[in-house]
């Protein structure tokens, strides 16, 4: 599986916003999900 490197405040962000059980990667999942779905890619590509 590829990795991704980030620094040590990234990291702490993501992790304040994790809710009880939840993965870095799930939420990277989510926001990933929410921004395509709101059309930012779509917006880019124009």
């Amino acid at each position: 599986m590829p990795k991704i490197e980030m620094d040590a405040e990234t990291i702490e962000r993501i992790d304040r916003h994790l809710e009880e059980g939840e993965t870095r990667q799930e939420f990277i999942q989510e926001l990933l999900s929410i921004y395509e779905s709101e059309g930012a890619f779509l917006q880019e590509s124009e």
